[in-house]
């Protein structure tokens, strides 16, 4: 039997949870200046580290924002992964 749950459009005016990773450090004091997202790191194999930063973004506009603000601290942006899609079951 087919799933019949209907999949919610995600809308360019309105909020979402993500979960970016970017290369390079990030410390966790920076929150405010990456709207308020909860900064975590981890080293790889290679000692070189991630920083993954999640949080809830009120538009694409912030989001756009955010990811241009650590494009502009040289962070390489590794992923951007939408957590309420994921979480929906969709």
């Amino acid at each position: 039997m087919p799933n019949k749950k209907r999949k919610e459009h995600l809308k360019p005016w309105t909020p979402a949870t993500y979960r970016i990773e970017v290369e390079g450090q990030l410390h966790e004091n920076w929150s405010d200046l990456v709207a308020g997202m909860r900064i975590t790191s981890r080293k790889r194999t290679d000692q070189s580290i991630v920083t993954c930063l999640t949080g809830r973004v009120m538009d694409q506009s912030g989001l756009t924002g955010l990811l241009n603000s650590l494009a502009e601290l040289h962070l390489p942006i590794l992923t951007v992964e939408n957590l309420d899609e994921k979480n929906s079951g969709a």
